[in-house]
């Protein structure tokens, strides 16, 4: 496999118990394909129409193939740099989701002004965070009173505003479990 081959999060024995084939197998197929001069959508594609790889799958074995064959950094996406943070808080769904859309109790956790596009109610929040950038959080419940929360941060501009990104997140979330521990 190529220099970025780290990048792979999915084994081996899972790509192939989804698709039929190993990540190497998928990277020759590709190859002979020519994918390597192919872009994203027409990569997933052919994966779909050709191979009948589900559409998921599709995504992931593209992004998989790009990285490894140095067309795509590890967080790149068309659109830009995107990081995430996950979190699961010893609380309801419903307390974590109040403390996002209810803004005097968010603004004890989070300092930064941006306008939330869409909201359902214990499951998800589109934020878009400025012109450029957006921000998705996601609710799953984890049993009785656990809610595990991911926050998606997408469309940075450069790849180094990943990592302090991801660091203002973590803070960020670190201060809404203390809030909620109290």
């Amino acid at each position: 496999m190529a220099s970025n081959a780290h990048a792979v999060r999915v084994s081996d024995e899972a790509v192939a118990a989804k698709t039929g084939r190993n990540w190497g197998e998928w990277f020759a197929v590709l190859d002979r394909a020519g994918a390597d001069q192919l872009e994203h959508k027409r990569i997933a594609t052919f994966l779909h129409d050709r191979h009948k790889v589900p559409a998921w799958w599709c995504q992931m074995v593209t992004v998989a193939y790009e990285q490894a064959r140095g067309k795509r950094q590890v967080h790149e996406r068309p659109d830009g740099w995107e990081m995430s943070v996950s979190k699961t808080i010893g609380v309801e769904v419903g307390r974590i989701y109040q403390a996002w859309v209810d803004e005097k109790t968010r603004k004890k956790w989070l300092t930064s002004e941006f306008e939330m596009t869409t909201a359902t109610k214990n499951k998800s929040i589109r934020i878009k965070w400025n012109e450029r950038e957006r921000v998705e959080v996601m609710f799953y419940p984890k049993g009785k009173g656990k809610t595990q929360m991911t926050v998606t941060h997408r469309r940075l501009d450069e790849e180094k505003a990943v990592g302090q990104m991801k660091e203002w997140w973590k803070e960020a979330v670190e201060r809404l479990q203390g809030m909620m521990k109290a």
